[in-house]
């Protein structure tokens, strides 16, 4: 029992002297984008001084740690990459303020002592996880590139009988759970994706995706599409597809236009250029002699020419 005692008390030991007397203290509840966070520095045995101590942060790509408080060249990096760090010392507190936090400011803090003489002068990494969801987008599955600019995004009009497929997605700090439900029906897809076969009239309606954090209840997006389904009688541009042919063909005739135009123009310009003939050289005139009759009346009686 003694020598059992006895081990617990030299690994407590071993452990205490290898373990950083510096900590950092962060947020205990969910931080989501926009908020303001506080990361402080502590010193659990009260030895060290805060003024010779220092936050960093990890580089994600570079894998190398940068100092927060720098001046010089460092301090112009920093307020490149971290504008959003706010590092103060106030009565004898070393405070890092985060003041509304975005993605970016996700990573790993940590602070170290000056003192290059301690053994141990680091804290142990604090990770900072910024949780955010955007907005929700819904797309047809297999449309082309240019339904995104041309259709509208919350109105799909399809034929009677054609099969549609919905895909619903969005970017988070978590893999979203997705769930499909239509207006005035009592069920729900749990998918990203909503399929629906052979439409009918009866179809019609308005559908919504909604995408949930898995971590965060608040965090919660939705996006409702219009559906609606033609009847056989309907002409083929009343339909989404149609539409976006023919805004693609109204678009290729413009250019058509103006190409046609532009070759017009040059083809003009370069006959009118080739009518004009070469540059008649033969303009200058002969010297005038005294003697000659072209010469004007004179006393004089040289024969130099005039000109």
């Amino acid at each position: 029992m003694k020598v059992l005692v006895l081990l617990v008390l030299v690994v407590f030991t071993l452990l205490r002297n290898s373990t950083a007397s510096l900590f950092v203290q962060g947020p205990t509840e969910t931080v989501l984008e926009g908020d303001s966070v506080t990361l402080e520095c502590l010193d659990l045995e009260s030895e060290l001084n805060m003024s010779s101590v220092h936050f960093e942060r990890l580089s994600r790509h570079a894998q190398m740690w940068h100092r927060l408080d720098m001046y010089g060249y460092g301090y112009y990096y920093r307020r490149c990459f971290w504008y959003d760090a706010d590092v103060s010392r106030e009565d004898g507190r070393l405070l890092l303020m985060l003041g509304r936090v975005q993605t970016w400011s996700s990573g790993v803090y940590r602070c170290v002592s000056d003192n290059i003489t301690d053994l141990d002068n680091s804290s142990l990494p604090f990770k900072l996880t910024v949780h955010y969801m955007r907005e929700v987008s819904v797309n047809r599955a297999g449309a082309n590139i240019f339904s995104h600019y041309l259709a509208p995004q919350d109105d799909l009009r399809v034929p009677l009988g054609d099969d549609v497929e919905l895909d619903c997605s969005t970017s988070a700090s978590e893999t979203p759970q997705y769930s499909w439900s239509k207006e005035g029906e009592d069920w729900m897809v749990p998918s990203s994706k909503l399929k629906l076969k052979q439409l009918r009239e009866q179809d019609s309606g308005q559908y919504t995706c909604m995408a949930q954090h898995p971590s965060v209840s608040s965090l919660i997006k939705k996006r409702t599409i219009n559906l609606t389904v033609l009847p056989e009688d309907s002409a083929w541009y009343e339909t989404t597809t149609g539409h976006i042919y023919l805004m693609l063909a109204a678009v290729g005739l413009v250019l058509f236009a103006i190409i046609l135009s532009m070759t017009v123009f040059l083809c003009r310009r370069a006959r009118r250029n080739k009518s004009k003939g070469p540059i008649d050289d033969h303009s200058q005139k002969k010297p005038i002699y005294k003697s000659s009759v072209e010469s004007l009346p004179s006393t004089a009686g040289d024969k130099q020419p005039l000109v």
